[in-house]
């Protein structure tokens, strides 16, 4: 089993470690904390050594920060969490906050009079410090980069992670590390830049054609680069990571690097060096200050490049799809003749895993496997474990939510299942919540828009019947990488046109507390859309389905559907049939058939 279902924290941990935090707070003169949920690179997902918002708080979402006084400390999260966060943590020392509604800045102005809040610099983006300390700007709060005191607290921290790295076939790169890097080089050149330094491991993953084992899930390494204007990289990483095939594969134009040399090659650059503000920590910024260095700032020179998958990268996602909808296909086909009344949440996500590795080549599940039956799929990201496993209940509806890593590309699927017969109630917010997925999935739009010109069509149905879901519609997918990416979203906060090439979730939702939840969702890839008879000669674009796995029609209310709708729904079923049946042994086969009849 890649998951495990122990409880990583517990509510009663909390309090004393934050007494000995803010001991550490007095010892320094400082009224405040900041404890991201972050790393040095600035990715979602971190290694054990640097899950110390969860080690702190007991909160173990994927997204939050504590902001620790004297008096006071503050849990921020936004609304995927409000739930799970008061189970999480000692409501007697911790307060959630509301947050994006609730700004940091605005918070501390009602806790602190004046003082100094202590920030550790290799976990702060420059941009989030920045913005937290223009908001204090006339408060007489003042922001202190420090040591990271929660570290000193931390007497069992575990140790840096050292997972080797190892090369990414070409085959399903699409193109060498080599071309990579002197198509990046030439836009530095033509910036003006002399060199960018690149801090996100999936960045540095893509751009040399490597992978790792360092972050739970996500096959990328902890490492940091330089990219010169030359084409040439200096690369910094633990020599234990590297051995001969990945140097042979590196080859003359990746120069390899002790991580300590890491801030003197950043002081001895000729600037301008090219920083990503939202993703480079303060600490770089400051290496590059002190040699006055000049500092040019712009996005991650590999961030769109990656995100617009080629024709090898595509090819590998429809592959690893067709492979993961087999398993998804058999654990369906288990699940409706399954005892329902016996099983646990802990049993689905166990079989499904299985499924998945019996594909034999399953390298990693892509995150750890959201099945939250009842109540606890109202929690958009639960994740079970032993004390919260619910036995299965008659008219529950079960959000399964799970992806697989493999070689050739990373899948994320969502389907809500049920037990026994569902409510009318329910069946309604069901059919909303696939009308909006199917909005999407039907569209065409002009180049140049963004997710965040189309977030409101997955929502507009729920929103005519008063309803809405806290999360965006969908997130970018990488090749073999993360499962989150940016910088593509479906969301209101997205800004970044959509192109060609980027895969994104379809995801739609809806979560009711304490009741139940539901959510639907497909992969798709954005791509050039035909021209129309009698259209105007417009570049447009739409989607390309990647997932294939039958939706449960039991859920649907049909009067609700359009006839559009109702002839997506029953062509998507007849693809699903034509594309995964072969694959099938004779059993599942005979169910797929059953659950794909059109409506």
């Amino acid at each position: 089993m890649f998951q495990s279902f122990d409880s990583p924290t517990s509510p009663e941990a909390g309090p004393p470690r934050l007494a000995a935090l803010r001991g550490e707070l007095a010892h320094e003169g400082l009224q405040g904390f900041l404890i991201p949920r972050a790393d040095a690179h600035q990715g979602e997902y971190v290694a054990p050594r640097d899950d110390r918002l969860a080690w702190l708080t007991g909160f173990t979402g994927s997204a939050g920060f504590c902001i620790a006084l004297e008096k006071v400390a503050g849990v921020f999260v936004d609304g995927r969490y409000r739930v799970q966060v008061k189970a999480q943590v000692d409501l007697g020392h911790f307060t959630p906050v509301d947050w994006p509604e609730t700004k940091p800045g605005d918070w501390l102005k009602t806790q602190l009079p004046g003082g100094v809040v202590g920030f550790d610099p290799w976990l702060h983006a420059v941009s989030e410090i920045e913005t937290l300390q223009r908001s204090l700007d006339g408060s007489g709060i003042g922001l202190r980069a420090s040591a990271n005191l929660l570290d000193r607290c931390w007497a069992d921290q575990p140790a840096p992670p050292l997972g080797a790295i190892t090369p990414y076939p070409l085959d399903f790169a699409g193109e060498t590390a080599a071309d990579k890097c002197a198509r990046l080089a030439r836009t530095l050149t033509e910036a003006g830049h002399r060199a960018a330094v690149i801090t996100l491991p999936d960045s540095i993953a893509w751009l040399l054609n490597i992978r790792g084992t360092d972050i739970p899930r996500n096959p990328v390494p902890h490492c940091f680069a330089i990219l010169h204007e030359s084409g040439a990289v200096d690369l910094f990483a633990a020599p234990e990571k590297l051995d001969s095939a990945l140097r042979e594969h590196l080859g003359a134009g990746v120069r390899l690097c002790a991580p300590g040399d890491f801030g003197p090659r950043l002081q001895a650059l000729t600037g301008p060096v090219r920083i990503d503000p939202a993703s480079c920590p303060v600490w770089v910024q400051m290496q590059l200050g002190a040699a006055d260095i000049r500092i040019a700032r712009a996005a991650d020179p590999c961030i769109l490049p990656k995100a617009c998958k080629n024709t090898a990268e595509i090819e590998g996602s429809r592959s690893a799809h067709l492979r993961d909808a087999v398993a998804m296909c058999r654990l369906l086909a288990w699940f409706d003749s399954a005892d329902k009344a016996a099983l646990h949440e802990v049993d689905i996500v166990t079989a499904l895993e299985g499924f998945r590795a019996e594909t034999n080549a399953l390298r990693d599940i892509s995150f750890d496997t959201i099945c939250g039956s009842g109540p606890n799929g109202a929690l958009p990201h639960y994740r079970v474990s032993q004390a919260s496993n619910r036995q299965l209940r008659d008219g529950d509806l079960i959000v399964l939510d799970s992806g697989g890593q493999y070689l050739d590309g990373t899948t994320d699927i969502t389907r809500t299942l049920m037990v026994g017969q569902p409510g009318p109630e329910e069946k309604a917010c069901f059919t909303r919540v696939l009308q909006g997925m199917i909005g999407i999935s039907r569209l065409r739009f002009p180049r140049g828009l963004a997710g965040q010109h189309l977030d409101a069509i997955a929502r507009r149905p729920l929103w005519e019947a008063g309803l809405d879901y806290d999360h965006g519609t969908g997130h970018g997918v990488g090749t073999y990488l993360c499962v989150h990416e940016g910088p593509q979203r479906l969301s209101r906060l997205s800004d970044v046109a959509l192109q060609p090439g980027m895969i994104l979730s379809n995801e739609p939702g809806y979560y009711r507390e304490g009741a139940f939840g539901i959510r639907i969702e497909n992969l798709i890839v954005v791509q050039a859309a035909p021209d129309l008879p009698g259209g105007d000669k417009r570049a447009m674009l739409d989607f390309e389905t990647l997932t294939w796995v039958p939706i449960d029609t039991r859920l649907i209310d049909q009067a609700l559907l359009t006839r559009a709708e109702v002839d997506w729904i029953n062509a998507y079923h007849a693809a699903c049939r034509e594309k995964i049946a072969p694959r099938l042994d004779d059993s599942v086969a005979i169910w797929l058939h059953r659950a794909t009849e059109p409506i």
